[in-house]
């Protein structure tokens, strides 16, 4: 059975986080090639009865969705994380649990993860969202871009709003949850529920019972019940990390933490990259506005975080969006994956030519690296200060934020 890839999604609720700031983040560990593009879709009004085509099946669209940004991998309908206009955030882990993940097209985690974002307005509504369309539809089909193997894994999630987060890990159709309000929390690619379980299936006991993995006399546990072996042991070595921040976690901390490469975090391995990173700012406060930044390129050491904020009529950004083939993309064809098309975007292509300069040419890359970090630095302080005001944000500050932040990483790299 295939490894799950090495993804770590945190979250830090106050106290453990600076100024009544709830602070989340994810890096998605994926193979080294693949592209991930940020895209933004406004919110919309949908027809009675009509259908969305998910990365491989058709379900129900429902009669409103909300306007989201994700990071995703370019071939694919889903995420890997995002956000809505709400302030939810969701991200999503490969995870290996003793049922064997189904190879039948059904609904992958990715498109779960935004299926939850545009139809749910709180973490709840978007768990209640993904549960019950794992009842509906199920999970299953290839998680990677490969027309040579199947690789097909489980779902966990991890869902944060302004108040609260849901850890959810599922298998197949079965699902158990816990709510975090306060402390910090990881997930990685095992298992980490164990006997704290808030809601779960309803069948969830009688079915494990059925299949003889528990006996119904000892404490439920979901990891012991579910995992492989020891797969549940404790994996997130940068929570202590955030821990030892004490009660200072910011977007700051966040981003150092997914940079880390000692502690295994910011992955670089022969099989997985991190190829790209969110962190969001979700303040406890409703009158101040939630911040995401995406890197929206590889490997969060070697590139920077870039501030976006849902405003109405936000500029579009099609240098971080890969190139579209339409019903042509090999991901849409049966047999599907006969080809691997370039899904390069612009800014992809040029953090290329940046990261070969930092491994050619070191005085030149380490300047280059000195600059783009300045760049996000001023970024971070700019945002602090909008959280800091007192005064409501004027939308058209900001419509074009991250759309003039992409393009100045641009001007640097060229």
């Amino acid at each position: 059975m295939a490894a799950a890839p090495p993804s770590y999604c945190f979250v830090a609720f106050p106290p453990c986080s600076k100024d009544g700031l709830v602070v989340f983040g994810k890096n998605s560990a994926r193979p080294r090639d693949e592209v991930q593009e940020v895209v933004y879709f406004a919110a919309a009004e949908h027809d009675p009865g009509s259908k969305v085509e998910c990365t491989y099946i058709e379900i129900e669209q429902v009669p409103k969705t909300h306007a989201v940004v994700l990071s995703r991998p370019s071939w694919l309908w889903g995420a890997e994380m995002g956000a809505n206009e709400h302030g939810v955030c969701v991200a999503n882990e490969a995870v290996v649990t003793r049922e064997p993940a189904s190879e039948s097209e059904a609904l992958l985690g990715m498109d779960l993860v935004r299926l939850g974002l545009e139809r749910g307005a709180t973490a709840k509504e978007a768990l209640d969202v993904i549960v019950a369309l794992l009842e509906e539809h199920g999970q299953g089909g290839n998680y990677y871009e490969d027309g040579s193997s199947c690789h097909t894994f489980q779902s966990a999630f991890l869902i944060v709003d302004r108040n609260e987060a849901w850890i959810l890990e599922t298998s197949g159709k079965y699902w158990a949850a816990e709510k975090i309000t306060e402390g910090v929390k990881c997930i990685c690619n095992q298992l980490s529920l164990t006997t704290k379980i808030d809601a779960e299936h309803p069948e969830l006991r009688n079915y494990v019972k059925s299949q003889g993995w528990w006996n119904g006399d000892s404490d439920f546990n979901f990891s012991e019940v579910f995992s492989l072996a020891d797969d549940h042991l404790a994996c997130c070595s940068g929570r202590e990390s955030l821990e030892k921040q004490g009660g200072d976690v910011s977007a700051q901390a966040m981003i150092d933490v997914l940079r880390d490469k000692d502690s295994g975090v910011c992955v670089d391995s022969e099989s997985f990259l991190t190829t790209a990173s969110i962190v969001s700012v979700l303040p406890q406060d409703p009158s101040f506005p939630c911040i995401h930044y995406f890197t929206g390129t590889p490997d969060p050491s070697r590139s920077i975080f870039k501030p976006f904020i849902f405003v109405d009529d936000v500029k579009l950004v099609p240098k971080v969006q890969s190139p579209s083939f339409g019903n042509d993309d090999p991901a849409k064809k049966i047999p599907r994956f006969q080809e691997k098309p370039d899904r390069r975007h612009e800014l992809y292509k040029a953090h290329e030519w940046a990261r070969s300069l930092l491994e050619n040419d070191q005085d030149k890359g380490q300047k280059l690296m000195r600059i783009m970090l300045d760049l996000e630095k001023q970024g971070l302080e700019a945002m602090e200060d909008i959280l800091s005001r007192t005064e409501i944000l004027d939308p058209a500050e900001v419509v074009d934020l991250f759309y003039d932040c992409v393009d100045t990483e641009l001007k640097f790299f060229k």
